[in-house]
C-alpha cells in the first residue's frame, strides 16, 4: 500500500478515516460485490494523509483557522470566507511525492483499462461524508471526463478546494462537524460512457414512506449529474424486491416516463469536459431502461443493501458503447432507515383552497407560508426565514437557506434530486418537478404545500389550516376480527404500509382507470369511433405501445400491483370496475360508448357490463391486467371481486367471461369474491356462495336498496342510516348464510368507522373481517377490540334484530 494512493480493491468500509465515505464504499463494492457479478468501474483513491501533507507543506492550516474564526465571529460573510479558503487551495502546489503517486496510479489505470490516456471521474470523498446519519449530498465537487495528467492534478486540486465551498461549510456547521478534523480523499475512477447511454440513482427503500420492500430507480439519458442535481425530470421505476427470485415473475410495479428535457454529454474539443444539450424528441418519448435492465439493477441494489446491512442510495450508469451496467457510488440512505420509533404520523388539511401546482411529493407533511421565489443562488440574501422556497432547482449552494425554509417547491427534479434528498434529511416537505412554480407563484403569495396525499404533492393557494396526529403503533390492540384497509390510489399505497392491517379488503379498480389511465377502455379497442381530438390525444398517450390496448393493460396491471405490494403475501381484494354510465362518459373517448341513463345508480353498472357486447371487449382488458398483475408481476395474493351482481345467472355469465380471458376460478390459486350489496345477494346467498369464494358487504348500496334512499340525495340524507333495523337484519342474515355455506364474509363500508355501535354489532354477528379507510383504521381497531372484550350476549335471530335495534336507539 502507498502512503498517498490506494486502489479501490485495497480498501473497504473500515477505511473511512483514510479514504472517506465515498471511496471506502467503492472499495467495499469492488472487493466484495464484484465477485458476485456487480460491475464497479476501476480506480484509486488518494488518502487523507495526502490531503494533510498537502495542507502542511503549503502552510495552509493557520489561514484556515483564521478565516473560520472570522466567519464565526461575523467579521466576514460565508461567501467571503469560502472564497478565501478555496483560494488557499487553488493557489497551492502539489508536493512532488503526492503528484508522482497520483500520476503513477493514473498511468497504471490506463494500462489496466487498455487506454493510454483514460477519461476519469475525479470525485471528492470527505472523511465526514456518506455516513449513516448525514449524507453531505453534493457538498463537495465531482469532475467528469477528465483526461490527461495535468488535467487530473488540476481536478484534484479543485476537489481539495471544494472541501470549503460555501455549502460544505454551512452543512458542516449545521451538522456539528469540526472543519479542521475533516480530511478529503479523491477518487479517480474510470468513466463509464453513459454520455452515450443512461444513468441515474437507485434507492433500496421508498424514500417517502420508508416502505422497505421496494427499489426505486431514477433514470435519464447521458451522464448522471443532471439527475443528481435535479435539473431533469427522470424516468421512475419501482421494483418489489420480495418477488425478484420468484420464477417467471417480473415485479416492476411502476414505470413512469419522465420529461428528460436535457442531457449531459462529453465536451467537444478544448478544455470543455462536459456540455448540456436538449434531449432529442425520440429519446424524451422513450424509456431509458428495458425491463431486464430494471430488474438487474434492482437485484444489484438488493445485494448492496444485504451486504451493507442497511438501505442504500446508489448511483448507476449504463455504458452506451457496450450496453453494460455499472454501479459508480453507494452510500447509506440517511432518513427513513434511521427512523426506529413505532409511530404513525398523519397530516390532514382541515380546509380547502385552489390547486395551483402539482409535482412529486417529498415527505408526508404539510407546510404553509409565503412564497419566496429565487431563481439564482446569488439572491439568497432575499430569503425570509420560514418562507416557502420556490426555485427552478436547487444544488448544494442552496443548503444554507433550505435549512431556514418551511417547505420547498421546484420547477425541475424528481424524488432523487438534490432538493428532495436535503428536504428529507431536514424533515421539511417539498413538491418538486412542478414544471412552472417560478412562473406560477409570486413573491409574498400565501401558499400551502401538501405532501400528505400520496406521492403526488400539491400546492394550494392560501395558508390553509391543517392538523397533525401521532399514534404509537406498539399500543394498538390485537383483534380476532381481521382488520383490513381500503385503498384506492397507487400513488398513496406505500403511505399506509405501517398500519396494522391484515390485508386489503377493497381496492377500487375504477380509481386507477380514472386517475392513472384516463381513457375509456372501449376507446382503445375502437379508436375509430371517437372524435378526432380524442383520437389525437389517445395516440399521444399511447405512444411507445405497439397496440393502444397494451397501454391500458400495463398501466392498470402495475397500478394494481403497487396497491398489492405493501400487503404481500396477504389477501388484496380488487373490485372490478364499477363506474356508472355517467362516470364512464367523462373518460377520454367515453361519450362515444355511453348513453344517458335516468338512474345510473340502478343502470348499466358492475356485473351487467362485463358480458354485454357494449363493454365485453373493455372487460377483457381488465381481465388481462389482472392476469398480468397476478402471473407476470407475481402478485398471486390478488383476489378479483365482482360488484353489483344481481342474480346467480349473471354471476355464471361473468365467471364464464373471466375464464374466457384466462382467469379461471380455482386455477393457479385464483379466488373470486362478490360484493354483497343488493337484497337479492342476501336472499339468494346460498346460490351465490356456490359460485364465489367470499362475500364483502357493501353497506352503502345495501342501505340504499333496502331503504329505497338515493345515497347521493342531500334531501334524503337524514334517512340514510346503515344502522337501521332493516339494514342490520340484512347484514346479520348475510353473515349467517355465508357461514352456513362455508365461505368468508367481510364488510368494506364506512359505517364501522363512523359509528362505534355498528362496529360492535358486526363483531357480535361474527363477521370475519372489517375493511376500513386508512384515516379511520387506527381509531376503529380500538372499538373492535372493545367489542370483542365485552361480555358475550345471547345470540339473537334475524327476526329479533329490529326490536333489539330499536331498543338500543
Amino acid at each position: 500500500m502507498d502512503e498517498f494512493v490506494l486502489w479501490f480493491d485495497e480498501v473497504g468500509m473500515g477505511d473511512v478515516p483514510r479514504v472517506g465515505g465515498k471511496n471506502a464504499s467503492l472499495g467495499e463494492m469492488t472487493r466484495f460485490l464484484t465477485p458476485e457479478g456487480i460491475r464497479v468501474p476501476d480506480g484509486f483513491a488518494t488518502t487523507a494523509a495526502a490531503y494533510r501533507a498537502f495542507v502542511a507543506e503549503n502552510g495552509i492550516e493557520p489561514a484556515l483557522r483564521e478565516q473560520l474564526e472570522r466567519y464565526r465571529s461575523g467579521a466576514v460573510t460565508l461567501r467571503e470566507a469560502g472564497q478565501e479558503l478555496r483560494r488557499l487551495f487553488l493557489s497551492a502546489e502539489f508536493p512532488p511525492a503526492i503528484a508522482e503517486a497520483v500520476l503513477r496510479a493514473y498511468r497504471r489505470l490506463g494500462e489496466r483499462t487498455g487506454t493510454p490516456t483514460p477519461a476519469v471521474a475525479v470525485r471528492s470523498s470527505a472523511t465526514a461524508e456518506d455516513l449513516p446519519e448525514a449524507s453531505f449530498a453534493g457538498a463537495q465537487e465531482t469532475f467528469l471526463n477528465v483526461a490527461g495528467e495535468q488535467a487530473v492534478l488540476t481536478a484534484c486540486r479543485r476537489c481539495y478546494a471544494s472541501l470549503f465551498t460555501d455549502r460544505a461549510i454551512a452543512y458542516r456547521e449545521a451538522q456539528g462537524f469540526d472543519h479542521l478534523a475533516v480530511a478529503l480523499s479523491i477518487g479517480v475512477q474510470s468513466m463509464v460512457r453513459s454520455d452515450l447511454g443512461a444513468s441515474g440513482v437507485m434507492f433500496t427503500i421508498d424514500t417517502e414512506s420508508g416502505f422497505p420492500d421496494v427499489v426505486v430507480i431514477s433514470a435519464a439519458w447521458g451522464l448522471g449529474e443532471l439527475v443528481v442535481q435535479g435539473v431533469v425530470d427522470p424516468d421512475r421505476y419501482q421494483v418489489f424486491t420480495p418477488l425478484l427470485d420468484q420464477p417467471g415473475a417480473e415485479p416492476i410495479i411502476e414505470k413512469a416516463l419522465g420529461a428528460k428535457a436535457r442531457m449531459m454529454v462529453y465536451g467537444e474539443g478544448g478544455t470543455a469536459r462536459t456540455r448540456t444539450l436538449d434531449t432529442p424528441a425520440r429519446r424524451r418519448a422513450a424509456f431509458t431502461l428495458a425491463d431486464d435492465e430494471i430488474l438487474q439493477l434492482a437485484r444489484w441494489g438488493r445485494s448492496v443493501q444485504e451486504h451493507y446491512g442497511r438501505p442504500m442510495d446508489v448511483e448507476w450508469a449504463r455504458d452506451g458503447m457496450t450496453g453494460e451496467l455499472f454501479l459508480v457510488q453507494a452510500r447509506p440512505e440517511t432518513v427513513q432507515s434511521v427512523r426506529t420509533r413505532p409511530v404513525f404520523v398523519e397530516h390532514h388539511l382541515t380546509e380547502t383552497g385552489p390547486l395551483l401546482l402539482s409535482g412529486a411529493a417529498i415527505g408526508d407533511a404539510i407546510a404553509s407560508g409565503t412564497a419566496c421565489v429565487i431563481r439564482d443562488p446569488s439572491h439568497i440574501s432575499r430569503f425570509t426565514d420560514g418562507a416557502i422556497l420556490v426555485a427552478e432547482m436547487t444544488d448544494p449552494d442552496w443548503v444554507a437557506i433550505i435549512a431556514r425554509a418551511s417547505g420547498i417547491v421546484t420547477d425541475h427534479g424528481g424524488s432523487t434530486s438534490h432538493a428532495a434528498i436535503v428536504a428529507r434529511e431536514l424533515g421539511i416537505p417539498a413538491v418538486v418537478g412542478t414544471g412552472s412554480a417560478t412562473e406560477a407563484l409570486r413573491d409574498g403569495q400565501p401558499v400551502t404545500l401538501s405532501c400528505a396525499e400520496g406521492d403526488v404533492g400539491h400546492v394550494y393557494g392560501g395558508e390553509l389550516a391543517f392538523e397533525t396526529t401521532e399514534v404509537d403503533l406498539s399500543r394498538i390492540p390485537a383483534t380476532r376480527t381481521r382488520v383490513n384497509v381500503n385503498v384506492a390510489s397507487p400513488s398513496a399505497a406505500f403511505r399506509w404500509w405501517r398500519l396494522p392491517a391484515a390485508g386489503v379488503g377493497l381496492a377500487r379498480m375504477e380509481f386507477i382507470v380514472n386517475n392513472v389511465i384516463g381513457v375509456h377502455p372501449m376507446a382503445l379497442v375502437h379508436p375509430d369511433r371517437v372524435d378526432a381530438d380524442a383520437r389525437a390525444r389517445i395516440q399521444e398517450l399511447t405512444a411507445g405501445f405497439d397496440d393502444p390496448k397494451d397501454f391500458f393493460v400495463e398501466k392498470l396491471a402495475r397500478g394494481i400491483a403497487k396497491l398489492a405490494a405493501p400487503y404481500h403475501p396477504h389477501d388484496v381484494v380488487v373490485r372490478l370496475s364499477d363506474f356508472k354510465a355517467s362516470e364512464y362518459a367523462h373518460l377520454l373517448g367515453g361519450d362515444a360508448f355511453e348513453e344517458p341513463e335516468e338512474n345510473p345508480m340502478l343502470g348499466f353498472r358492475g356485473a351487467s357490463r362485463y358480458y354485454h357486447p357494449r363493454y365485453r371487449e373493455g372487460f377483457a382488458l381488465e381481465c388481462a391486467a389482472l392476469k398480468r398483475a397476478r402471473e407476470l408481476l407475481g402478485f398471486a395474493n390478488i383476489i378479483p371481486m365482482v360488484p353489483f351482481c344481481r342474480t346467480p345467472d349473471e354471476a355464471d355469465r361473468v365467471l364464464e367471461e373471466m375464464a374466457a380471458n384466462g382467469l379461471v376460478r380455482g386455477e393457479q390459486g385464483l379466488r373470486v369474491y362478490m360484493m354483497c350489496e343488493i337484497p337479492s345477494n342476501v336472499i339468494r346467498a346460498a346460490e351465490f356462495a356456490r359460485r364465489f369464494d367470499g362475500f364483502s358487504i357493501g353497506s352503502n348500496d345495501l342501505t340504499q336498496l333496502v331503504l329505497g334512499v338515493d345515497r347521493d340525495s342531500e334531501l334524503l340524507a337524514p334517512l340514510f342510516d346503515e344502522r337501521d333495523a332493516a339494514v342490520e337484519w340484512m347484514i346479520a342474515e348475510a353473515i349467517r348464510r355465508a357461514h352456513d355455506a362455508g365461505i368468508t364474509i367481510g364488510i368494506c363500508g364506512q359505517a364501522p368507522s363512523d359509528h362505534p355501535d355498528f362496529a360492535a354489532f358486526l363483531v357480535e354477528q361474527g363477521i370475519d373481517s372489517i375493511s376500513l379507510n386508512p384515516d379511520s383504521l387506527l381509531r376503529t381497531i380500538g372499538r373492535i377490540a372493545d367489542a370483542e372484550a365485552a361480555p358475550p350476549t345471547a345470540a339473537r335471530s334475524a327476526e329479533e334484530l329490529p326490536a333489539a335495534a330499536a331498543a338500543a336507539r
